[in-house]
């Protein structure tokens, strides 16, 4: 405990008042009162109330008690009053101060990510953020949880994301990108539009929790829409697939750091089962590469039976049922066009042929 804070000045006053009333009480009581008549008389003389005596002070020990609760108990009164009152004018002026520092700190900010919510997902993508060095602030309407995000060391606003005010002092006319992860998509949406007309350059990438929320978010202005729930089950379904590459690609500290790498690079690495009936099932690895014009090229071909073909021959045909490890600007992109019908590839609001 430190005396010098006012935390510290605090607790050290309280404790010393408990030190004086109890062995105020129980010098009363040694006097032959009852402990609800040497209690009760212990707290008229050290608050000062002075009601009255509850039995006469007769003989020179009770003199000496209740001189001594007196001088002990009001000087305590008097330095708990005082250590309260620095206690809350100190905490309110760090606040008013520090949310000042936070503000200055988030003008600063130039070519930054802004993070709309602090949730679940929020705080793995804040960690992630600050993993890769990238410059962000959160936006988050919650004054509590948004304190929880300072004390984590993060720059944090209390505000509303679909309040163009917050938008504003996040930086949103400065900033690179905005994630809006909030589990409510209508408010996903809506920050998304606004964010769209504050900035029309800045990319925009969004959560929603229905699959039909996706078309929304796309011509609400969003560049990319991540679906949690869809994500997840993918995942798993690659586990059960093929448990080997999904361990070797999710697991390892050396494939978190390339990852990382990766990603600074705008560039992700998937793994994508072939559908049956896909756009690129049945096509060669060269001929798929050609059709993603560059948005991706595969690096690893696993086949249903087992067989694992790294660095595969561009000859190669994918057939339904494998599992290809592609890298590229955007893995979501990479699952559309092998999930697209064979007469269209889409991903997003692009059309590929």
């Amino acid at each position: 405990m430190n005396f010098r804070s006012p935390g510290g000045t605090l607790c050290y006053s309280v404790l010393f008042m408990l030190v004086v009333i109890t062995i105020a009480t129980c010098a009363y009581i040694g006097a032959g009162w009852s402990f609800a008549d040497a209690s009760y008389m212990v707290l008229l003389t050290v608050y000062t109330v002075g009601y009255g005596e509850v039995h006469p002070i007769a003989t020179p020990y009770l003199h000496i008690v209740t001189v001594a609760t007196m001088i002990f108990g009001c000087t305590g009164m008097i330095l708990l009053t005082g250590a309260l009152v620095q206690f809350l004018t100190v905490s309110q002026l760090q606040q008013i101060f520090g949310m000042k520092r936070m503000k200055a700190e988030v003008d600063k900010l130039d070519d930054h990510v802004i993070v709309v919510g602090f949730g679940r997902i929020g705080m793995m993508l804040a960690k992630e953020l600050k993993a890769g060095g990238m410059k962000f602030v959160v936006l988050e309407q919650d004054e509590s949880r948004a304190q929880h995000v300072r004390d984590l060391g993060y720059l944090c606003l209390a505000g509303d994301g679909m309040d163009e005010r917050s938008l504003y002092d996040a930086g949103i006319t400065r900033a690179r990108s905005l994630a809006s992860v909030l589990p409510n998509d209508a408010a996903n949406v809506f920050i998304t539009l606004s964010a769209r007309s504050l900035n029309p350059t800045i990319e925009i990438i969004a959560r929603g929790e229905l699959p039909s929320t996706e078309s929304k978010l796309l011509q609400a202005g969003a560049n990319k829409v991540v679906l949690p729930t869809h994500i997840g089950a993918e995942r798993i379904a690659e586990m059960i697939l093929f448990p080997e590459t999904s361990r070797f690609l999710r697991a390892g500290t050396k494939m978190q750091e390339l990852e990382r790498s990766l990603r600074s690079l705008g560039l992700d690495i998937t793994l994508v089962v072939v559908p049956e009936k896909g756009a690129l099932t049945g096509l060669t690895i060269g001929e798929i590469e050609r059709k993603a014009d560059g948005r991706f090229f595969i690096v690893q071909l696993d086949r249903p039976g087992g067989e694992t073909v790294t660095t595969p021959d561009p000859s190669i045909r994918v057939q339904a049922e494998d599992g290809v490890v592609v890298v590229g600007r955007n893995g979501q992109t990479a699952r559309a066009m092998f999930e697209a019908p064979a007469e269209k590839l889409r991903a997003g609001r692009l059309t590929f042929r």
